[in-house]
């Protein structure tokens, strides 16, 4: 059952402002593509927690296997694939070069959002 979790979709839509504010302004080595990549893991926990009623583990692992997935996707170059590669929004989305230390960086994010969690179940 869908129920939406207000305090999830607010931060989910902070997360994606910053994404985007990111996307525009940073072009360094490191925030775009290190922290740009770990906010976007948390993203995709934020927006899947908002409406899906999991456990945050499993939503955690739903969320990164989401990350790892899309980062597949550009390993293959399934845009290229596609002929879709022309679509500005779908290289946004699904990304053009596969990277390992953007999986790290997923990787990361999630851990991050896990922590926060455990440390708010374990003060509460």
């Amino acid at each position: 059952m869908i129920q939406i979790k207000f305090n999830y979709l607010y931060i989910s839509i902070l997360l994606l402002i910053t994404e985007i504010l990111i996307a525009i302004f940073a072009k360094d080595e490191f925030i775009r593509p290190i922290l740009g990549d770990s906010l976007a893991a948390l993203f995709v926990f934020y927006v899947l927690a908002t409406f899906v009623k999991i456990s945050e583990t499993k939503t955690a692992i739903l969320a990164l296997s989401i990350c790892y997935f899309i980062e597949g996707l550009q390993f293959i170059h399934i845009l290229e694939v596609f002929d879709l590669e022309k679509y500005t929004i779908l290289k946004i989305i699904v990304g053009t070069a596969f990277s390992w230390i953007d999986m790290l960086a997923y990787t990361v994010g999630i851990i991050t959002v896990l922590l926060i969690h455990n440390r708010k179940t374990i003060t509460s």
